[in-house]
Formats: C-alpha cells, structure tokens, sequence
C-alpha cells in the first residue's frame, strides 16, 4: 500500500510545478531576471527520494535525499525547452536529470527516470555541469565533467577533473565516448563543443589547469581542435578569453553555455572567478569572437552581465551564479539558464539584437581605475549635453 503522506506532497509539488514564473521587479535593459528558480530540489519527482510502500517505509522517510539542482546544459527541440541538470544527492554524487517545459520559463518537470551513463570510467566518482551543443554532424552532444580520485597524492580531497563525453539523438539513449584528452593539460573543466565544424575537424572550447582547484599556468578559455569526436585529442590550445589581473576573470574562468551564431559574432556566454575575503566569486561574463575564427575574440564588453543578487548570493557556495546552458528559440529569444550558489537554476531572458548590441557596444575595461572614470565622464558629458539640449527644445 502507498503512504498516505505521498499523496499531500504530491499535492504540494503540484502546485510548485503548475506555478507561473513572472518577470522581476529589475531593469537594466539588457535581459530580464523572473520571480522564481525553474528548478530546485524541491522539482525532483518524490519516487526519487521515498520508498513509497508503506510496510518497507512505514515513517515516509527520505531514502535517497535530493540536496540542490544546478549547473544545466540546455536546448531546444521541436518546439520544447529542455534542460539536463546537475542534480547532488545527500551523499555528494551528482547525476544528469532532463526536465522539459512548454515556454523555458515555467512548468519544468523532471522525466520518469534520470540519465544513467555507461559505466566505462571505473575510477570516475562524479559526474556534473553537462553542455549540450546541437553538432552540424547530426547528434547531440554532452559534455561534462568527469572527476575522479588523484591518487598521485596522499590528499583525500585531491581530484583529477577531465571532459567526458556523450552523444544522443533524443536525450534518452546516450552513447558515452572516450573522455577528451588534451596532451599539454594535466587537467580540464568547463569545456565545450562548437556545434559546426572548423576546418573539417571538431572544435572545443577547454579550460586548461595545473590541478583540480587552481588554473596555475592556465591563461583563461581555450581553444583546440580534433579529428575523431569518438577518440578525441587536442594537441594543441590557444587561450581565447584571457584572465586577467583585477578583473571579474582574475582567478580562472570558463566557457559556459555553447556559443551563439549572430551576424556579427559567436557570442560566448562564460564565467568568471575573483577571489575575495569572503571566498571565490563567480559571475557571468560575455564577449565575442569570429565567424570565420571562433578563437579571435573581437569584443569583450567590460565587467559582468549577470552577477549574483538577493537571495541567489545564500546557499550551498554562496556569493556564486554560474551557467553551462542557453536555448535560443525560433523568435531569436534567448534563455540563459543560471544557477545560484550552487543550490537552485534560474533564467534570464533577452532577445539576439539585445545581445548583440550589448556586447558590441558596450565599452570595454580600460583595465585602470583612473581611465574607467574618464570613460565614465565622456559618458556624463554626453548625456549631460543631451539633456541640456532637450531642455532648450522644450
């Protein structure tokens, strides 16, 4: 027999899933931020987390806790958003779920079952922050973290962080491939695959480090190429996006969700890390490269454009929001899914000519304190002269 108490959460979740997501009370004229996450632990379906029975789980306890839904790669198909998050359970391992949605702001629900992957890594531990691109060669890619043990030392929290691999045609059955490797990078996060072809050979975006935590050596986002996606090496990498010293990107960052076509540009939605006092800060930064070199950045307007604010700064790795997805839709709406201190995923919406005219036309960081208030002063001036002007007309 089915515990009673299922059926009041059922209930409960319901209404959470049937809830509408309306547009926050926030302006910058560059994208909007909406009332509600589309997805935390409290989406995940209860036959994930409960033994329904009432003889084996007589106190409807929670077997299998949910701890936070995060970090999704994200994309459209037939006309309806999906989104494969990173879920982390109670015990720390984090898993791929699909939830799809009728219009990418509400209404998201998990499928029956999450993704189970190919046991092929017998030393994998972890596997989080999937990027899905749509490839001109006919699948759906995934890429993905695949972390294990580092047992080169004797630290039990030393890791070792690789791109794993998968492929599908219908986000149900997936094909795991070879895990990527990179020859002059002992270890990778965050990396991402171009969705066409570059000079006939696939294309990533990578994010070369010394080790788990610290980039070290590693200049910022990379680029490389490979021939076979099924056994994939790059031999060589050039950093596009570079770190630099106090900026957003001055510890590391990352490429995030896939890069999206315009006329002008790839545009490259990504992550930044600072460190602070209070710990390391992430933040969503977004730049620009060339159709017909997608490693030469051509704009990079200054600063941030999605940082974390309110109640998106509080929770698991506070004072963070990060993203690896983004679904442009046949209105050229765009969706940027984002998570927030690594417990809950939100989105922002814009359009591609917003887009595009903020990273074209926003200034760029002069990279001195000194000329970022003369940039701030020919832009008073100017408004000032325009406001004057409009005075005298009335």
């Amino acid at each position: 027999m089915i515990h009673k108490k299922y059926y009041e959460l059922l209930k409960k979740q319901e209404e959470l899933l049937n809830k509408k997501n309306k547009k926050a009370d926030f302006y910058n004229g560059i994208y909007d931020r909406y009332e509600n996450p589309v997805l935390t632990r409290e989406h995940i379906p209860l036959t994930w987390q409960y033994d329904l029975n009432e003889e084996t789980n007589p106190y409807f306890m929670e077997r299998l806790g949910i701890n936070a839904v995060m970090n999704s790669g994200a994309i459209m198909i037939d006309g309806k958003y999906y989104l494969v998050a990173r879920i982390e359970g109670n015990d720390r391992k984090s898993f791929f779920g699909v939830a799809e949605s009728d219009n990418g702001i509400d209404g998201f629900k998990f499928w029956d079952y999450p993704i189970l992957l190919d046991d092929v890594c017998p030393n994998e531990t972890n596997v989080y922050d999937m990027r899905l691109t749509q490839h001109e060669d006919g699948y759906i890619y995934g890429v993905f973290c695949s972390e294990s043990k580092d047992t080169s030392v004797n630290d039990l929290s030393a890791a070792v962080a690789e791109a794993g691999i998968v492929r599908t045609k219908d986000l149900k059955g997936w094909e795991r491939l070879d895990n990527l490797k990179t020859l002059n990078s002992p270890q990778q996060r965050n990396v991402v695959l171009h969705p066409e072809f570059i000079n006939g050979k696939y294309a990533f975006y990578t994010r070369p480090m010394d080790d788990f935590i610290d980039t070290g050596s590693g200049g910022g986002i990379g680029f490389g190429l490979c021939d076979d996606i099924e056994h994939a090496v790059i031999d060589e990498e050039i950093i596009t996006s570079k770190r630099k010293y106090h900026t957003i990107t001055e510890a590391k960052n990352g490429a995030g969700a896939v890069p999206i076509k315009t006329d002008k540009g790839w545009i490259h939605i990504a992550h930044g890390v600072r460190n602070t006092a209070a710990g390391l800060r992430y933040v969503i930064y977004a730049f620009a490269t060339a159709l017909d070199n997608p490693a030469e950045v051509i704009a990079e307007p200054s600063g941030l454009l999605i940082g974390p604010r309110a109640e998106e700064r509080v929770g698991d790795v506070s004072n963070v929001v990060f993203t690896n997805g983004a679904i442009v839709n046949e209105n050229n709406e765009v969706f940027i899914y984002y998570a927030s201190s690594d417990t809950r995923l939100h989105v922002a919406t814009t359009t591609i000519d917003k887009l595009v005219d903020y990273v074209f036309n926003t200034p760029s960081d002069p990279g001195r304190s000194v000329k970022c208030v003369e940039q701030r002063y020919e832009l008073i001036a100017n408004n000032l002269e325009l406001l004057k002007s409009e005075e005298k007309n009335d």
